[in-house]
């Protein structure tokens, strides 16, 4: 089973670009989404017992535990030391599903890949990305973007150039939607014959 990771920055359009290879056929696991889930359930008691006043009737309050964090390393790798470990189990649990059901190709989305190590765990690594001024444009349509959210998250982040330097594909979704489908579906005829680097 070939396990390509799927990594971009804030704004450049990796949530799309994840589901034109779900389109495919390719089983994805999502890692923001299973933090989702971990808010709602698994790991509500452990951030609550780490950050108290952080959640609410049983899930975590998103935007009292950013207030929380944003801007404090300490805090921030206190939280990642309770999230990761569940997101990583989850992730497991899949890839051995997905080998079960015999899948030949999977998807990780993983929005800090390089900064995590994931990479690592990828046999070749997909980086979504468009120029600077398309990616400020798109980051600042969402509600609440403010100046400070985006620096505090993209200080967080590795910068673009290193990640397409790193990248074995790159997904440019500056030119439309259809031209990032044929990208998707280019990568995975490509990836079809690349040998794996793991397992």
């Amino acid at each position: 089973m070939f396990v390509l990771g799927l990594t971009g920055s804030l704004g450049m359009g990796k949530s799309t670009t994840a589901k034109f290879f779900a389109e495919e056929g390719v089983p994805l696991h999502d890692a923001d989404a299973e933090v989702h889930r971990l808010y709602e359930r698994d790991a509500t008691p452990l951030i609550e017992a780490a950050f108290p006043g952080t959640t609410v009737g049983g899930k975590v309050d998103r935007d009292k535990l950013a207030q929380r964090v944003l801007g404090d390393p300490v805090a921030i790798r206190k939280l990642e030391g309770i999230v990761h470990p569940l997101v990583r189990r989850a992730e497991e649990h899949f890839l051995a599903e997905a080998a079960r059901k015999g899948a030949s190709i999977v998807l990780l989305d993983i929005p800090l890949l390089f900064e995590t190590g994931a990479d690592r765990r990828c046999d070749a690594v997909v980086v979504v990305s468009a120029p600077a001024d398309v990616q400020r444009a798109r980051v600042f349509e969402r509600p609440g973007m403010t100046e400070e959210k985006f620096d505090a998250i993209l200080v967080k982040q590795m910068p673009d150039a290193e990640k397409r330097a790193r990248a074995d594909f790159l997904v440019d979704t500056s030119t439309g939607f259809g031209a990032a489908r044929a990208q998707v579906r280019e990568i995975l005829a490509r990836a079809a014959t690349m040998p794996k680097r793991h397992r």
